[in-house]
């Protein structure tokens, strides 16, 4: 039997309102993670006024999501698009590039496409 390997590590660090989030998306993502991310980042924000949200997204293992899954991120990104400032996407596929460069005319926060980790990281923490 082949095990195919997907889910997520979430990490935030907090400096008054401001977040930083970096998240590493392995596989395919599933309405199951979405509802660990989104208990997780509501936990964090609750009682915080404006909250402005940086997020390093790692998708160098990433293979995408479940059709659920998909509508959860964009329900994620819809509820929370007032608070998110920067969103770095860190990938090596052609069509997380594409993704990202859609999100980037979709949201008010600044989105970019990195082909190098260490790059995204410098950019989103800049």
């Amino acid at each position: 039997m082949d095990f195919v390997r997907h889910g997520f590590s979430m990490d935030i660090e907090r400096t008054d309102d401001r977040f930083f989030i970096s998240i590493k998306a392995t596989g395919k993502l599933t309405h199951k993670d979405y509802e660990k991310i989104t208990s997780l980042l509501d936990s964090e924000l609750e009682g915080v006024q404006h909250p402005e949200l940086n997020i390093l997204f790692d998708g160098g293992a990433f293979k995408g999501w479940e059709l659920r899954a998909a509508l959860d991120d964009l329900k994620l990104g819809i509820e929370h698009a007032s608070e998110f400032k920067k969103i770095a996407i860190y990938g090596k596929e052609l069509w997380l590039e594409i993704l990202t460069k859609i999100g980037a005319c979709l949201l008010p926060a600044e989105v970019k496409y990195f082909d190098n980790l260490d790059d995204a990281s410098a950019w989103v923490n800049g």
